[in-house]
């Protein structure tokens, strides 16, 4: 029998009030999609946009997102009142608003387009004072548009309270107030790492992913260039409804058989990559171990707005950052060596999962020969453009295996696209037990779940291996203090996207259920592979007495150094 003490009634309809935050999360739990623009779950109450209003039993209008519901309390949420206020608030952002929709980059994909249709907006009473475009193209990873912005506030919280980065915030007042850089200085000039969760949630455009692919078509029209690329574990589970695939589906095959069609010469598993760190940074992290706990903990270094935020906020760690370079810029090294002697000019791209890739690839520190080893980052969301641009049915394609002389990965570089996978890769590596029961128990240590910080206690001979993984730069930060503070890890992985890199900013927008769905076919995907430690591919093993001979520190290290904001 229902508790009477927790009903309310919306639209008429009683409803259990069961834990919820706010009244958004009861209407949402009845399949009632309500509009919001400033409401995001992981993010605080803001309750600025008012699309998500209500009328309570006393004719009161409330935020949805904002009060707490009551037992007792009725409220409806479609009421003529209500639709006309939508409307009215609609109308004058579109009344400052860029209206050439045809041609902005999230045409499809914006939230103020997506509620003027649903709300039949055909006419808009009032004149366009929407200004000329106002963009700050400073950065290599995102783009800034300020007259395309509704002053949501979802970027402001996003890189405050979740990435606490604090590169944005509101300046000025009434009419005149803005999203902006300290001093209105440009992104570039900002403490920004480039991380882009800011792009990601956007609700019109206003903040989007750089996107450089028509490089890419110019270098793959050009007949003396060979084009080769390769592809971040994460992307190939995110095309999802996109272009046709399921959520979460190990789309890997598919992609390598479609950049084969646009022309790439060659395509290859970042994978690869991954498991070279993977050894690197096992034999870092025991040698620092070995020297009675030098620099202990050791952070990982594979994720670019990490070391960015590092670098920028707590230079006092760099001596406890690995020295590996990422999956990406290990790889792409080792692909510069073997083409360097080429007859044709030799153009690499990296598809990648997130948007501070592109800062990483111009990175002085990796130059080789004086040229950046990785010509070209494109996002998932930049190859999904390609595809659609090209034409290929992507759902309709076989799919192709990648290319040799680098075609073999295990599956331990393929679960670094999830918050976790790092550290099970180097645990997998480590563990001096290598039977699959050995195996299958790490997976139950901790190191799985999408967690913000997850901590786990690991066995290692006579010892106790104390372990932190971190995904988003505010739980860092939260970590960091508690490290200050005295607390003891051996080694902390750290990724600057909440749930690790299938939630990159250059991924296409997930709900929680999708995220899920985007770590679970990682893992489905190491499942199926028939090496999953890194140390088990052989092809890795032969580059150090091939390509890698006395070559390891020059083509898979580097040294980072404090950068002012």
């Amino acid at each position: 029998m229902e508790n009477r003490n927790n009903i309310m009634i919306i639209d008429g309809m009683p409803v259990e009030i069961n834990g919820e935050k706010n009244l958004l999360e009861l209407i949402r739990k009845v399949n009632i999609k309500m509009p919001t623009f400033c409401y995001h779950s992981e993010l605080s109450i803001y309750g600025a946009c008012r699309m998500c209003v209500v009328e309570n039993e006393w004719d009161e209008i409330e935020a949805a997102c904002s009060t707490v519901p009551r037992a007792g309390m009725e409220i409806r949420t479609n009421t003529e009142r209500l639709r006309k206020y939508r409307k009215n608030i609609l109308e004058l952002l579109l009344a400052h608003h860029c209206r050439d929709c045809t041609t902005c980059r999230n045409n499809g994909k914006c939230k103020l387009q997506d509620l003027a249709m649903r709300f039949g907006i055909d006419d808009v009473r009032f004149p366009n004072t929407a200004a000329e475009p106002d963009i700050d193209d400073s950065s290599v990873c995102i783009t800034k548009d300020a007259n395309k912005c509704i002053l949501c506030g979802d970027c402001v919280r996003m890189c405050n309270e979740v990435q606490n980065v604090g590169a944005i915030d509101f300046a000025h007042r009434g009419s005149k107030m803005t999203i902006s850089c300290a001093f209105e200085r440009p992104i570039a000039e900002s403490p920004c790492v480039g991380c882009g969760q800011c792009a990601a949630v956007c609700p019109t455009g206003a903040i989007i992913v750089k996107y450089d692919f028509h490089k890419i078509w110019e270098a793959l029209d050009d007949k003396n260039t060979k084009v080769t690329a390769q592809i971040a574990p994460a992307v190939r589970v995110a095309l999802g409804k996109e272009l046709g695939v399921a959520p979460g589906e190990n789309a890997m095959g598919k992609i390598v058989a479609v950049l084969h069609r646009m022309g790439f010469d060659e395509v290859y598993d970042t994978s690869t990559g991954a498991d070279l760190t993977v050894l690197e940074e096992s034999n870092e992290f025991l040698k620092r171990l070995g020297e009675g706990g030098h620099d202990i903990p050791l952070f990982s270094s594979c994720c670019p707005a990490w070391i960015q935020f590092c670098e920028k906020k707590y230079p006092e760690l760099l001596p406890h950052v690995s020295t590996c370079r990422s999956p990406m810029q290990m790889f792409a090294s080792v692909i510069h060596e073997q083409h360097k002697t080429s007859s044709r000019r030799h153009y690499h791209v990296a598809i990648m999962p997130c948007t501070a890739k592109k800062f990483e690839a111009v990175r002085p520190e990796f130059a080789l020969d004086d040229k950046d080893p990785v010509d070209a980052v494109i996002t998932t969301q930049e190859l999904i453009q390609m595809i659609k641009e090209s034409g290929i049915i992507f759902s309709e394609i076989e799919p192709e295996a990648v290319d040799m002389p680098f075609g073999s990965a295990t599956g331990a570089g393929m679960i670094f696209g999830v918050t976790g996978g790092v550290t099970e890769a180097v645990l997998r590596r480590v563990s001096s037990d290598k039977s699959k029961t050995a195996l299958a128990a790490i997976t139950y240590q901790g190191v799985r779940g999408l967690e913000g910080i997850k901590e786990a206690v690991i066995p290692y001979g006579d010892e106790t291996l104390r372990i932190a993984m971190v995904s988003g730069l505010g739980n860092a930060s939260a970590l960091i203090d508690r490290i200050k503070e005295g607390e003891h890890y051996d080694f902390v992985e750290v990724m600057a996207c909440p749930g690790g890199c299938i939630n990159g900013a250059g991924q296409p927008f997930a709900s929680a259920d999708a995220k899920e769905q985007r770590g679970d076919g990682l893992y489905a995907a190491d499942k199926m592979c028939s090496t999953r430690r890194s140390e088990e591919n052989m092809l890795v093993m032969d580059m150090y007495s091939g390509v890698l001979k006395n070559r390891v520190h020059d083509l898979l290290h580097t040294h980072y150094t404090a950068r002012g904001e």
